[in-house]
């Protein structure tokens, strides 16, 4: 059987949460009907949530049937070299009408003996913040394990945590190990590695609709988190129709494309992209195929595609596997 080239968007995985609100439904038009979502899985392999084709010939198959069926054409050689045929990402969006956790994630090696998982080394991209809005990332100076365990049996954890202010537009690059919380008021785009295991260590002491509170993860969390300082707020550019980098790490690789007129993509064929619209609309090409482009979206360009053309008035980041 051929592969059918063409943009591959997939229907969204849509997450309430204690913490979720509106924005996904009013800022990015997802199909919402609870006024409590605070996740849109966008593209995940994640066992449990495998996304779903929407459009095109393959529309209803997920997308580990469409990986068995064309790896090479979907995943590329490189990729296939490195996970096999296990997708490697996860992409979602994230409404936080109120604080979420202080938590953090396992590294690989820890994640692998304990859950039989990829770590989750994760970043953020600030797509609207309201006024006063902040993130939790990282200890401030000088704090050590004993601090740490000092402040959360106090229950005063966060005097001891960097709040910092956010605007659409901050990056913040998430290594495992390290403490943080996405601040209520803040939509952002998080790209993260395929891992779902998070530990979470302080809730705000506050509870669900059943009067309980959540469950914590303070043993599993002791082996995995870092004390060290790190640098978490990323800086980058912002030329006109040019793939500006963000960020390069082991396990994703981020562009930021303010878009006006047209940028032409010409990629090689060992590995796929993602293309997510955070602000703005237009439209994606490949060869023939031309679909519209809008804030919200999210993209799948399989790796035997060669070129892409995007056109219009946007804001896109441009997502791939080294």
């Amino acid at each position: 059987m051929s592969f059918k080239q063409y943009p591959i968007l997939f229907h969204p995985i849509l997450k309430d949460r204690i913490w979720g609100g509106t924005k996904l439904k009013s800022i990015l038009g997802k199909d919402i009907d609870s006024n409590e979502v605070g996740e849109s899985w966008e593209i995940s392999g994640v066992s449990s949530d495998i996304s779903v084709v929407a459009n095109g010939v393959y529309a209803g198959l997920n997308l580990n049937d469409l990986i068995q069926k064309f790896p090479d054409e979907i995943l590329g050689e490189a990729i296939i070299a490195r996970f096999d045929k296990q997708f490697p990402l996860l992409f979602k969006f994230l409404d936080a009408k109120d604080d979420l956790s202080i938590q953090l994630h396992p590294n690989d090696e820890l994640a692998q003996k304990r859950h039989g998982s990829f770590g989750k080394t994760e970043m953020w991209y600030v797509m609207q913040a309201d006024e006063g809005a902040r993130v939790v990332v990282d200890f401030k100076d000088g704090v050590s394990q004993e601090d740490y365990l000092k402040h959360l049996e106090s229950k005063t954890l966060p005097s001891i945590l960097k709040e910092i202010p956010v605007k659409k537009g901050d990056v913040f690059f998430i290594e495992t190990g390290t403490v943080h919380a996405i601040g209520g008021g803040v939509l952002l785009a998080e790209i993260q590695q395929t891992s779902d295991i998070t530990y979470r260590v302080y809730d705000w002491d506050r509870l669900d609709a059943q009067g309980n509170s959540r469950e914590l993860h303070i043993d599993l969390a002791l082996e995995a988190i870092n004390y060290d300082k790190k640098n978490v707020e990323i800086t980058y550019n912002k030329v006109i129709n040019t793939d500006n980098h963000i960020l390069e790490c082991p396990f994703f690789n981020v562009n930021y494309i303010p878009l006006s007129g047209m940028y032409t993509k010409v990629k090689d064929k060992s590995r796929f992209y993602l293309y997510v619209c955070t602000e703005g609309e237009g439209e994606i090409i490949i060869g023939e195929e031309k679909y519209e482009l809008h804030c919200g979206q999210t993209i799948f360009i399989p790796a035997v595609v060669s070129e892409v053309i995007l056109k219009g008035e946007a804001t896109v980041l441009e997502i791939f596997v080294s």
